[in-house]
């Protein structure tokens, strides 16, 4: 069980990785051909996505690993099915519901980013219509990503992890290639080449629910043939009720990073404008924060890793009484997410201003970069220590305490948002992001602590 869990672990660390560097290296050209107004736009676009997205999943996903996970330990693979086709028929159903919340709604979207008189290259038209083009992808991702956590609640990684390589290759390919075409071949607007970058969110959809289809069909007679050994005999509303149970607070914690992100790409415009930015000034500040934002995440992986492959381990050792593994669990991997991430941030810290140069070129404002690089740079140690722990607590059904934490953490940030960035300028909305993931850090570590951390067992034995 202890090599099954450090394999998978290391399969999707591996792949997350991969997924990562290829989602960070399509950054430095694609800035370098549409500059910081259109990485801007791009963003624009991919920050309300990723929150429907979440919305759109329910947090079902892990949700499903969880509970594949318990009832395949219970020998009751009859209501392991029931989860997978009720989990997919509920996924079509959120997802075309949010793609069309989505499409219906982007010019109200884009009027809280950007005016008609406003002055910045990016006008409201143009909003709506990435905004438009991304929302098609909730046409399969949701789905895509319960495949995934369905192989993950039989602690089969590879699946998952080659999913997420294929759905980012071709995401980057598209984007790369798209936009390169648009804006060199074709000599189109900057607004219709970051249309085709984001389309590419779709195709990407497309080439890693492929792979979990072909997946599942070379596995589906060993999981036909799979025995129940004892049924529970649940209802389709204790089911669901289960299920959904499980899967709230999933969502809210999978919000996290993309809520403070949104935060920012959708204040910041007008908080430094009101104290005397030009809108294409701020607009610029706005991309170079997303762009500082991508690289301080690039650690964060590791840790998402770990959540995604610890709840099932945790779920398993709870069901079945173990402290002393929980204990251990929790003690070890803290230790190696601060060990990864600490080094990590050092670096940043140090190396900020060369590192973004390197990465997007003398033309995006190295020395703003690597200020708000600088700054930025230890915010991945509170990412990854509030992913970990957070998944902790969802393996123990400690879920729903999460959101407590992390919805005064939002709070925090939107208030200090507000008031800081009027007297500290840029800098006043990263402190804010410091200080709401600490509270939230520092509630889960507390909720841990009161429920496995009274073992006198060694973690290191």
């Amino acid at each position: 069980m202890k090599s099954q869990f450090i394999r998978g672990t290391l399969f999707l660390t591996l792949s997350t990785i991969i997924s990562k560097l290829l989602g960070f290296a399509y950054v430095i050209p694609f800035t370098a051909m549409v500059g910081a107004s259109g990485y801007a736009l791009y963003q624009y676009a991919y920050r309300p996505y990723t929150l429907m997205l979440s919305v759109a999943t329910m947090g079902l996903p892990l949700a499903v690993s969880k509970m594949v996970s318990k009832y395949n330990q219970m020998g009751d693979y009859y209501t392991v099915k029931r989860i997978l086709r009720s989990g997919i028929v509920f996924m079509l159903i959120m997802g075309t519901a949010s793609f069309l919340f989505l499409y219906a709604f982007a010019p109200i979207l884009a009027s809280l980013i950007v005016t008609e008189d406003s002055g910045t290259g990016n006008s409201m038209q143009v909003v709506t219509y990435n905004i438009r083009i991304v929302s098609f992808a909730l046409l399969l991702v949701p789905v895509m990503s319960l495949l995934r956590g369905f192989f993950q609640g039989f602690q089969s990684m590879g699946p998952s992890a080659i999913s997420v390589v294929i759905e980012q290759l071709f995401r980057v390919l598209t984007i790369l290639i798209g936009t390169f075409t648009v804006l060199f071949f074709y000599q189109e607007a900057t607004g219709l080449a970051v249309g085709v970058a984001t389309f590419g969110a779709f195709v990407g959809a497309c080439g890693g629910i492929g792979v979990l289809l072909f997946f599942y069909m070379k596995r589906r007679p060993y999981l036909q043939a799979k025995k129940t050994t004892h049924t529970v005999h649940l209802s389709f509303f204790k089911l669901y009720k289960e299920l959904f149970t499980s899967s709230i607070p999933f969502v809210v914690v999978g919000l996290a990073i993309p809520i403070y992100q949104t935060i920012d790409t959708y204040t910041m415009n007008h908080l430094l404008v009101k104290i005397g930015y030009l809108y294409k000034d701020a607009e610029k500040v706005n991309a170079v924060i997303g762009l500082a934002q991508m690289v301080v995440l690039i650690p964060v992986s590791l840790a998402t890793a770990f959540s995604m492959s610890l709840v099932p381990e945790m779920t398993k050792a709870f069901t079945a009484e173990n402290r002393d593994l929980l204990y251990k669990h929790f003690i070890r991997t803290n230790m190696m997410v601060v060990a990864v991430t600490v080094p990590a941030a050092l670096g940043m810290i140090w190396l900020a201003e060369p590192v973004y140069t390197l990465l997007f070129s003398t033309k995006n404002d190295p020395m703003l970069g690597g200020q708000i690089l600088r700054y930025y740079a230890s915010a991945c140690i509170l990412f990854s220590l509030f992913s970990v722990t957070a998944a902790m607590l969802q393996g123990i059904n400690q879920q729903r305490k999460t959101i407590i934490g992390l919805g005064i953490g939002i709070v925090i940030k939107i208030f200090l948002n507000w008031y800081l960035v009027p007297h500290f300028d840029y800098v006043g909305s990263i402190i804010a992001t410091y200080a709401g993931y600490s509270f939230s850090v520092l509630f889960n570590v507390w909720l841990l602590y009161c429920n496995i951390g009274k073992s006198n067992i060694n973690p290191m034995r």
